[in-house]
């Protein structure tokens, strides 16, 4: 009876073991361990479907609901950029190319994301993109507008020398108040709010854009790419734009040597003395794009041009396809800036009774591009003195320089 009893308790203990292990086996499921990608997609695809509608609600916040119109207007175009690739490719590699646009897709990064910033940001809150576009625009919804990382925005360096430009020009102080700065960077951002009251903040998640971007090398394509992108945003949002590079000093508006129904206008290394001329050699760092749905077409058709020339940046796109011609469709005229108002160091002109900007181009070296730019500033403070005093003597830039010839 005891050996019965015995045996009859072992096998309800046994059942009850049994029972237990199965069920933390359900729990646990099988014994490989998931994957993170398993678990959900990736951010971007995730992010994908809402980055129009975040866009639009950035830029139209505290005012009103975006409408229709508004919403289609600020779509990107990305999967109409690679059927265009597609359609125009007709040479060797042309699948090559259609998967790189669709690996470009996966790397534009929402609007969202682009506008928040992390809690140890200790100079203030981020205002979004359409905020400072309303702040900075004129009266017809015109914007300057630079770009810079930590390296060219620490003291000394050229945002400090690009400001002092803007007040010792003529007629430009009034400019610096319509000036959208856009920080590539953490430590530019706050450098930026440091000296100037409108600053935005391009974040990109992953990338570290504040070092010293040597031409075509690290991560100076992607950031000369994203930039691109970020103006193509600013027309669709419906505002025109004057972009300068940060390293190039203003001693008068370029406004009055600019036509009125001009589309798309971009500075040169090399004038040939045609503005029409697709022989001109581009330089993209000054460009004035005027909101229209043609500019933004060209804007489309720049960027889905990308994957046909991989590696290559966005000057040297711009350059084939205005080369190439401009297709019919897009309908935007591309015209270019002389050099003897427009100059820099590749080209200038000498007469600065007409000079309206000089860029440190055909430059190497951010150490050389400042020692020249400071030499063409008290160039430029000379002559305004000697002006002032009712000296007409001719007076030409300090040259030989280091870059500047």
């Amino acid at each position: 009876m005891k050996s019965a009893t015995s045996l009859l308790l072992g096998a309800a203990l046994a059942t009850v073991f049994f029972l237990l292990y199965t069920s933390v086996c359900r729990d646990l499921g099988p014994g490989q361990p998931r994957s993170p990608s398993s678990l959900s997609p990736p951010r971007w695809a995730q992010e994908q479907g809402t980055a129009v509608a975040s866009k639009v609600v950035n830029a139209e916040r505290g005012t009103r609901r975006p409408t229709k119109q508004e919403v289609e207007r600020a779509a990107p175009r990305e999967e109409k950029q690679t059927n265009e690739a597609a359609a125009r490719g007709g040479g060797d590699g042309d699948g090559a190319a259609g998967q790189h646009q669709q690996n470009q897709q996966k790397i534009v990064m929402p609007t969202s994301q682009q506008v928040r910033v992390p809690p140890d940001t200790s100079s203030g809150h981020q205002d979004d993109l359409g905020e400072l576009l309303r702040r900075a625009a004129t009266a017809d919804r015109t914007v300057l507008m630079t770009a810079i990382n930590e390296a060219w925005a620490a003291p000394g360096s050229f945002l400090d020398l690009f400001l002092e430009s803007f007040r010792h020009g003529e007629g430009t102080a009034q400019l610096v108040r319509h000036l959208l700065v856009v920080a590539m960077d953490g430590g530019a951002f706050q450098r930026c709010r440091a000296v100037h009251p409108l600053c935005y903040w391009f974040r990109v998640d992953g990338m570290d854009f504040g070092a010293e971007q040597t031409y075509m090398k690290g991560d100076y394509l992607e950031m000369m790419w994203r930039r691109n992108r970020l103006q193509q945003t600013i027309l669709e949002l419906g505002y025109t734009f004057l972009f300068t590079d940060v390293d190039i000093l203003w001693f008068r508006s370029p406004f009055p040597h600019i036509s009125p129904d001009a589309q798309v206008v971009m500075s040169s290394d090399f004038f040939v003395g045609d503005p029409d001329s697709p022989g001109n050699y581009p330089n993209g760092g000054l460009l004035y794009v005027r909101a229209t749905a043609s500019s933004v077409r060209f804007y489309q058709h720049w960027q889905a041009s990308r994957a046909r020339f991989p590696g290559k940046h966005e000057q040297f796109v711009f350059d084939r396809i205005v080369k190439e011609g401009v297709p019919p469709h897009v309908g935007a005229r591309v015209r270019f800036l002389d050099t003897a108002r427009f100059g820099g160091f590749c080209q200038h002109g000498d007469d600065l009774g007409r000079v309206v900007t000089m860029h440190a181009n055909c430059c190497v070296g951010l150490r050389n591009k400042l020692f020249d730019l400071r030499n063409v500033l008290d160039d430029w403070k000379a002559y305004r003195a000697r002006v002032a005093a009712g000296d007409t003597a001719r007076l030409s830039w300090r040259v030989p320089g280091r870059c500047i010839h």
